[in-house]
């Protein structure tokens, strides 16, 4: 007797650890994986850097100011205090909290992790750091905290690799994430519903 083994997924998928909907898209990748992992397939995630906001400040301020802003204040205060975001998918977002920073180091971080082969689950702390916890995951002392606790070793270097990495993502084009490149051949914009990632998947390389 024997069975068919689910071929090896890759899936590159564009992000930034500040965007919300990065989160989403990651949360039902993720489950979407696991099921696909828990039939005997493998799902290789590859992270591609994205800055929504490549000016954003290192320091950090709260995302309530850049809200109001840019909507006005009656809007930053709806979304401030809307925590329906992100629910369904089990997500606690605390739009109220979050702090609006430079993803650079974090994403210089979430790199390091991968290489360490704990991208997927640094990705995920980050994304709850800033969504759910109000963290700064643009300060040192914060990421070196989330590493420890996710058992990545501290970043060392890697900065230009990563300047080189986020032009790269540009000069292909993308102007705005979540984005999921799978090697099927398949790509899904935003974050779809979670079968739209497990067709893509499960799907034949070659078919769109």
């Amino acid at each position: 007797m024997t069975t068919n083994k689910l071929p090896t997924r890759r899936v590159e998928f564009v992000l930034d650890l500040m965007c919300a909907h990065s989160y989403v898209g990651f949360t039902r990748l993720s489950r979407a994986a696991r099921r696909y992992r828990d039939r005997g397939g493998e799902v290789q995630v590859v992270f591609r850097p994205f800055q929504v906001v490549p000016d954003a400040p290192a320091e950090g301020g709260p995302l309530y100011d850049v809200h109001k802003e840019v909507f006005g204040e009656e809007d930053a205060r709806a979304i401030a205090a809307d925590t329906s975001f992100g629910a369904a998918d089990g997500i606690e977002a605390h739009f109220d909290k979050a702090v609006h920073v430079n993803t650079f180091e974090a994403h210089r971080l979430l790199a390091a992790a991968s290489a360490q082969g704990r991208g997927e689950q640094m990705a995920e702390r980050l994304f709850r750091a800033y969504l759910t916890d109000g963290l700064n995951i643009g300060d040192a002392d914060t990421l070196r905290r989330l590493a420890a606790e996710t058992g990545v070793e501290p970043v060392t270097g890697g900065a230009e690799e990563l300047r080189a990495r986020l032009a790269e993502v540009r000069r292909d084009g993308v102007t705005s994430v979540p984005l999921f490149l799978f090697d099927t051949g398949r790509t899904i914009s935003g974050a779809q519903p979670q079968d739209a990632f497990r067709t893509a998947l499960e799907a034949p390389v070659g078919t769109v």
